[in-house]
């Protein structure tokens, strides 16, 4: 099995151009001009695709204000119920299939993340070229056959799970169908600490699973994702927002488009920069090779003089005998007068 994976036109891993995610998520702050608006700023900022999430407060949670379903630990929404955060943040799903018709045609993907079974099903009828599984998902194994049965790739983000469970996501989707499957490494922090990231799993996935693998990045700021693709990264994903300081349970630690633009342009640099493997004199290179050195004549030498170390040296430009041939020539006499300045070469050289 090829590590790769196709979504839309584009075919996704290594040695293909990487492949740029704008995750909506809550953005849209409950506003469907304003979701429209950040679909033509993705596309506008350089965005492959645009990622939604699909779901309700109760295909997610339960409507109660027990402590089991408070949020704590030191997140951005301590002190939160469940229930009433998944209903602020999530898209209704009457837009979803509107969203998707703008998106083929502004030219942008458009997919989602499912969080059970129900949104398979509507996602389905939208026919949505691809599935994303979050981190918080990646345990829930029905789901992910759900996803797998579809036939259509799946983007795994990995944030929290242990070897033995992507393992299992991943087992669990091959076996109920999949062919075509991504990880993306994810901190599931927000935001996520650059000392947390270790983004030398990259590649280890991508190794180990024999699939293409990426950065779902909540980090500030552009360093992560760059790095990501030095080291292989095949796919990027960064939350986008028309603007912080609009207020919203994720745009704290989302890209603005200006942001997003200037990632997009030192992603595709970074990529430019990274090439090949080649030993081959580039095209820019072969003016510069004027100026390598060579040997001279450094000194005014008489026809049957010796060569030295004194009247012969290398220098630049390049005009003269390769420099490997200094110690053959200091071995051999001027076969003519030389003039100081002369470039070496064998009709010299007696």
């Amino acid at each position: 099995m090829e590590p790769f994976i196709r979504i839309g036109n584009r075919k996704i891993g290594p040695g293909n151009p990487v492949y740029i995610i704008a995750e909506m998520s809550a953005n849209h702050l409950g506003d469907f001009n304003k979701a429209i608006e950040i679909l033509h700023a993705a596309k506008e900022a350089g965005a492959d695709a645009v990622k939604l999430q699909t779901f309700t407060a109760d295909t997610h949670t339960l409507d109660l204000k027990t402590p089991c379903f408070e949020v704590g630990g030191g997140t951005l929404w301590d002190g939160r119920y469940l229930y009433d955060l998944y209903r602020e943040c999530s898209m209704p799903w009457e837009w979803q299939p509107k969203l998707k018709d703008i998106a083929d045609d502004i030219g942008i993907d458009l997919f989602s993340a499912a969080v059970d079974p129900s949104g398979v099903e509507f996602l389905e009828t939208m026919n949505v070229p691809a599935y994303k599984v979050t981190s918080f998902e990646i345990v829930d194994l029905h789901l992910i056959r759900c996803m797998a049965k579809t036939k259509k790739p799946i983007i795994i983000s990995t944030g929290m799970a242990s070897l033995s469970e992507i393992d299992d996501a991943v087992t669990a989707a091959r076996d109920a169908g999949a062919k075509e499957i991504a990880l993306l490494k994810c901190t599931s922090a927000y935001p996520a600490p650059c000392d947390e990231m270790n983004l030398r799993t990259i590649p280890h996935l991508s190794r180990l699973f024999n699939a293409p693998a990426g950065l779902s990045d909540h980090s500030m700021g552009l360093s992560a994702p760059v790095t990501a693709v030095t080291l292989g990264a095949s796919i990027i994903e960064k939350h986008f927002t028309l603007s912080r300081n609009e207020p919203g349970p994720d745009s704290s630690f989302s890209m603005e488009p200006s942001e997003f633009t200037a990632m997009v342009q030192a992603i595709r640099e970074t990529e430019k920069i990274i090439g090949e493997v080649r030993y081959t004199i580039t095209d820019h290179e072969r003016s510069s090779r004027k100026f390598r050195r060579s040997l001279f004549a450094v000194a005014d030498i008489k026809k049957g003089d010796a060569f030295t170390e004194t009247n012969i040296r290398s220098i630049r430009p390049a005009d003269g005998l390769p420099p490997k041939y200094r110690d053959i020539i200091l071995t051999k006499k001027a076969s003519k007068a030389i003039a100081k300045g002369t470039p070496l070469s064998w009709d010299l050289v007696s």
